[in-house]
């Protein structure tokens, strides 16, 4: 299913969240020790819960298939949770395209309609779309075609 994409994707953003939380605020840790460590419990208390209500729930999920309104009701969590991923996909687009809020970035902008292309004619190729815009990206800010945003 395409959503169990996009929620892998949402958990290694949180776990970057974690470590730069960590990184920014690491109290009497060195600051590397400190960004590993929020990471690794981030990553944590993300899994686990998912974990516990796939072992805990698993036994009884062709029962939510019977009851017409819990199906509904997970349509609905479902629906929401591909707003809270369209609205983060939007919300970094745009921070993405115009860092701080300034002119447009072209080069973000070309790399994005790239993969765009790349992953519409070839479907299976995320990998290697991925790795192409990493170097792009590395390369770009190497060369100094990336603004100075960091």
């Amino acid at each position: 299913m395409p959503w169990e994409t996009a929620l892998g994707q949402l958990i290694m953003v949180l776990q970057f969240v974690g470590f730069v939380g960590g990184w920014e605020n690491p109290g009497s840790l060195p600051p590397a020790t400190a960004a590993v460590l929020c990471a690794a419990l981030t990553t944590w208390v993300t899994f686990l819960p998912s974990f516990l209500f796939i072992l805990v729930g698993g036994p009884h999920i062709e029962k939510i298939f019977v009851l017409p309104w819990l199906s509904a009701a997970l349509s609905g969590i479902t629906a929401s949770v591909v707003g809270v991923i369209l609205n983060l996909a939007v919300d970094f687009s745009h921070h993405a395209l115009w860092p701080n809020g300034g002119k447009i970035d072209w080069f973000v902008g070309v790399l994005a309609v790239a993969a765009f292309f790349g992953l519409n004619r070839f479907p299976s190729a995320l990998l290697p779309v991925v790795v192409f815009c990493g170097l792009a990206g590395w390369l770009g800010g190497c060369w100094g075609f990336l603004p100075s945003v960091l």
